[in-house]
């Protein structure tokens, strides 16, 4: 639509994301939360201003999206306060606790933070999550990072010893909260060829 404003823009551009992810997108003035699992509010009232967008999933208040105009070069990692102080807030009708998730999006980049996790920081997303999704989260009980503090030990029966030491050294980091790590394997070694350097080469 020609003439658009970038926050319109934006708005737009996360209303079909949404609409895409299974939600149904309502204005604040005529909103049905039993018209689908997954309802986005647009401006939802609470206590420090109206947050841009609240979903709710099976009529209850699960997270906040906070849009920013689209823009180069868009830093989406200084909204993030601004996302949690409407996470906390109070919500206009309701009693509830402290919203579980959060979205900072342009509608082209989205950020997401699960503030369930023990070190809550967002992270870059393809999509908007599915609300079965949530639903799925909030009966498991645990963030994503709170599941990997809780890894069953190695079953070691079959594994090489520098296997061994590569998994649990992976996981290791996992639990560290450092999701960024590399196992390098040794190649094949060929006849008259020297083995290639590895760090966990057996």
């Amino acid at each position: 639509m020609p003439n658009q404003s970038p926050e319109q823009l934006a708005r737009d551009r996360i209303d079909t994301a949404l609409m895409a992810s299974g939600w149904i997108v309502q204005d604040k003035k005529k909103f049905n939360l039993s018209a689908a699992s997954g309802v986005a509010i647009r401006e939802y009232q609470t206590d420090t201003g109206p947050a841009d967008y609240i979903l709710f999933v099976d009529k209850k208040p699960v997270g906040v999206i906070e849009a920013k105009r689209v823009e180069e070069g868009v830093n989406l990692s200084k909204d993030e306060d601004q996302s949690e102080r409407y996470a906390t807030s109070k919500l206009k009708y309701l009693n509830h606790e402290k919203l579980s998730f959060a979205y900072e999006s342009t509608g082209d980049i989205t950020h997401f933070t699960d503030y369930r996790d023990p070190k809550p920081r967002s992270r870059e997303v393809f999509s908007f999550h599915r609300p079965e999704t949530f639903r799925q989260w909030m009966e498991d009980g645990l963030s994503l990072r709170q599941g990997l503090l809780r890894i069953p030990a190695l079953p070691i029966d079959g594994l090489r010893d520098c296997q061994i030491t590569a998994i649990n050294n992976l996981e290791k980091s996992f639990k560290e909260f450092r999701p960024k790590a590399l196992i390098q394997m040794a190649r094949a070694q060929a006849r008259h060829t020297p083995q290639s350097h590895s760090s966990t080469a057996c």
